[in-house]
């Protein structure tokens, strides 16, 4: 037994190896090219036992179940000594639930021990996407041979990655419910309802040799739902209750739009008086609709009647390792929703993802397009000198279409009573293989679920018109910003995003400091001379970054980046939401998340430190929002709630370099509910202020009650498109103080003088008091903030330990020196 090691249960075989201390951090430096990959070391090396002692009996007329939620590849179970699954059990999707009543110990003390089997066929990480290919032969994630945004994960996530457990149950075990809600006509997000419709159904598996007759019921507003039932001797059926209209309900809204109601039921069968299986299930009530926008020609999402300006992110994985959690996964979702974004998609070189994430999109109002599992790239869609196999071959991947379809089925089952579940896709920029396509959308699907959209594949012409040519995807990585606002694009994008890259504190957790330089690009490649950031996948900035003079370091390289980062998701979500309805239905920004340090594509790194791309995503997502176009120079109002906006105050006013103000108009305006429109052309006066060293220009919205709703801050270069200004720029501190507020909230209030010039562009930060360094993941109500002369801004500061932890908040920009703040 002296070779035996604590394993990491959920996890994979890499993860308990780190754990252990056996492999370094594959996530830091170079790291990952120190631990052995399994295409050279062959399946066994990966290849281990679990074990584990627990006490279970069985009291009479008990059952107990040994539940798998996901293994990776295959595995081979025994209890005490007996082989439980006599048959096969392999492919990452699939759950398992053995009943191990006859096989448990009369003492109660028991001894699990399964065999954990790496895929066969993990492929070579060539430097393809999906490395060789050949990884698309198995049903499972293709990424970990390698993308464009991650090396390749060396055991290929091989292990017992999700939960194990054990349920009890009587005679009749319950399983697999199913929730339908229907709600007709088009609904508000506020006020009394009509009423809507609850279907429910669920599985019931007879484990006994005789016929079991009982009822199945739920309770709902006070009322019980239930239907008798006789179960046929060792048989499943699938029993329906009879609708329930549900009076008055408190419906379920996408972020932004209305609230996240969510119900609580516990479904039961009970024979003979006695309780035999319950579940407990959340689901929210709301109506998925879609219809083709003739104009835009792209598909149009509507919940509960009331269409939705899409505004989402492309997901991958919450960690490339598989390390899950409920708080990460709320933490980023949370994110996501403080971003002011609507849905994310889940890419198909992935996962089904998690209950758990789920539960987390329900909660904070994120609509899920859930990818199955292909992808372009591995399953044959292009020519790829990389790849083993030729596109006909891979065409056909993976290996075994029943366990495919099989895993799909059970997915549907597991996902399907989530109100944030929208849309199922067939895979990512490719169709599955015919008899796949046609079972899942023509069978499968109007079979277990029947409510939502299937869309064959994530760049389909059936989501949006490609008039265009190529893939229907991008662009991606750096663009000016006027393309964003200027150069129509697909009419639904489904991968449109830029750059990404931390400051200088994010990238210092993971780029050892021989490493910290200015990334230096190789001429006529995509890499950069500095092997750490070529190898953490940098997309090159080209020259953005000169406007604001030539970084002198890493960590000034780091800190103008962020002025990028925040003008191109602004601009970027601004100029979708400017042409809402005309050009466009909807966008998802590729991507908003890594769950590996690459730097690229991210508004937040793995570690969940925001960088100043969230903040402008945020600001340029407002639910109702202000904004300048640099392209005609107009002031523009978007809506995107169901409400009528009237008598708005909008204020446009600039700003020198000294922090001299003018108005440039002060007009009352009005928007109708999702919807956007011009108000006025101001392009030739803010031509005229700018032209000689740039300027600021702040446009506001504020309501009735002069409360403001949208404050939009942009800085604008000079006529020759240098920002000259601002490297000229006055120093302006800030009076700043902070209090505790509450367990978990710090209010952070900042106030800029009336002699000082604008006070640009400042970071906040929640720290360690003794060590200095950052508490993550900590939420701000704002950040990367401008003040003008006069101007106080109340921040709010979120996170969850301050009770144990001595804190303090560190602030610093582009003309003020970084501070530390105390918390009264």
């Amino acid at each position: 037994m002296e070779d035996w090691m604590p394993a990491t249960v959920p996890g994979t075989v890499l993860t308990t190896l780190l754990n252990n201390g056996k492999i370094p951090d594959p996530f830091y430096g170079m790291n990952n090219e120190k631990i052995e990959d399994i295409y050279d070391t062959g399946q066994e090396h990966y290849t281990y036992w679990f074990v584990k002692d627990f006490s279970e009996k069985a009291r009479k007329d008990e059952q107990v179940w040994l539940s798998f939620r996901g293994i990776n590849y295959s595995v081979e179970v025994y209890l005490n000594g007996q082989k439980v699954n006599q048959e096969p059990y392999e492919g990452m999707y699939l759950r398992r639930q053995f009943n191990i009543t006859g096989m448990l110990s009369k003492d109660g003390n028991n001894r699990l021990a399964v065999l954990v089997h790496p895929a066969e066929h993990v492929g070579n990480p060539n430097g393809g996407q999906g490395g060789d290919g050949t990884i698309a032969r198995g049903v499972a994630l293709q990424y970990t041979a390698g993308w464009d945004w991650i090396q390749p994960v060396r055991d290929r996530n091989t292990g017992i990655w999700d939960k194990v457990f054990i349920e009890k149950t009587g005679a009749v075990n319950l399983k697999n419910p199913h929730i339908v809600t229907l709600v007709e006509g088009i609904r508000t997000a506020h006020g009394p309802q009509d009423p809507a419709t609850i279907q429910l159904s669920a599985e019931l598996e007879n484990t006994q040799n005789k016929e079991v007759s009982g009822t199945l019921n739920y309770s709902l507003d006070g009322e019980t739902i239930q239907q008798s039932v006789s179960i046929p001797a060792n048989k499943t059926i699938e029993v329906s209750l009879p609708d329930y209209s549900l009076k008055n309900p408190k419906l379920w809204w996408p972020s932004g739009y209305g609230e996240q109601h969510l119900y609580d039921i516990n479904i039961q069968f009970v024979a003979d008086d006695n309780l035999s299986d319950s579940e407990a299930v959340r689901f929210g009530v709301r109506e998925i609709q879609t219809e083709w926008n003739a104009h835009t020609r792209s598909k149009q999402i509507s919940v509960n009647g009331q269409k939705i300006f899409i505004k989402g992110g492309n997901w991958i994985i919450s960690d490339a390792m598989l390390r899950f959690s409920e708080k990460r996964y709320d933490a980023e979702i949370r994110f996501h929703r403080d971003m002011n974004l609507n849905l994310i998609r889940i890419w198909g070189g992935a996962l089904p993802e998690r209950p758990e994430f789920y539960a987390a999109c329900d909660k904070y109002g994120l609509l899920v397009i859930q990818d199955f599992w292909m992808s372009g790239d591995a399953n044959g869609r292009w020519l790829d000198p990389y790849k083993k196999d030729d596109q006909w071959t891979r065409r056909q991947y993976p290996d075994d279409h029943d366990l495919f379809l099989e895993s799909a089925i059970d997915v549907i089952k597991m996902l399907r009573n989530h109100a944030s579940l929208a849309m199922w896709c067939g895979g990512n920029e490719i169709t599955p293989p015919a008899d796949i396509l046609y079972a899942l959308r023509d069978e499968i699907l109007p079979e277990l679920d029947g409510t939502r959209w299937f869309i064959d594949y994530s760049n389909s012409d059936e989501m949006s018109y490609n008039f265009k040519g190529g893939n229907g995807d991008g662009p991606y990585g750096i663009q000016d910003i006027s393309t964003f606002w200027g150069d129509k694009t697909w009419p639904f994008n489904s991968e449109v995003g830029s750059v990404g890259t931390g400051d200088a504190v994010s990238l210092r957790r993971f780029i050892p400091e021989a490493h910290q330089v200015i990334p230096e690009e190789q001429d006529g490649t995509e890499k950069v001379k500095d092997e750490v950031w070529t190898y953490h996948k940098y997309i090159d900035y080209r020259d953005a970054m000169d406007p604001y003079g030539k970084p002198t370091d890493m960590e000034d390289f780091a800190s103008k980046a962020q002025l990028v980062n925040y003008n191109q998701y602004r601009g970027l979500i601004e100029g979708f939401s400017a042409h809402m309805w005309d050009w466009y239905t909807g966008v998802i920004i590729w991507k908003t998340q890594n769950p590996w340090t690459a730097l690229r594509g991210q508004m937040y790194d793995y570690y969940l430190d925001p960088n100043a791309c969230l903040y402008g995503l945020r600001t340029g997502s407002e639910p109702v929002h202000g904004m300048y176009d640099p392209v005609t120079g107009n002031i523009m109002i978007a809506n995107n709630t169901f409400e009528q906006q009237f008598d708005l105050m909008l204020k446009v006013t600039a700003y020198d370099l000294k922090g001299e103000s003018k108005v440039l108009t002060q007009i009352f305006c009005y928007i109708e509910p999702s919807d956007s429109r011009v108000i006025m052309s101001l392009k030739k006066k803010i031509d005229e202020l700018r032209a000689e060293e740039g300027m600021f220009l702040s446009v506001q919205l504020m309501d009735e009650h002069e409360n403001k709703v949208s404050d939009n801050f942009y800085w604008l270069p000079d006529a020759s498109g240098n920002y000259s200004g601002l490297q000229a720029m006055e120093k302006a501190g800030l009076e700043a103080s902070a209090k505790k507020i509450s367990d978990t909230e710090i209010e952070l209030r900042l106030s800029n003088n009336e002699g000082n010039t604008v006070s640009f562009f400042n970071r906040v930060s929640l720290v360690d008091k003794a060590s200095g360094e950052r508490l993550l993941p900590t939420f701000y109500s704002d950040n990367y903030v401008s003040l003008v002369p006069g101007e106080s801004k109340t921040i709010l500061l979120t996170y969850e330990n301050l009770e144990s932890n001595q804190t303090s908040i560190e602030i610093g920009g582009w003309n003020m020196a970084k501070q530390t703040i105390s918390i009264d």
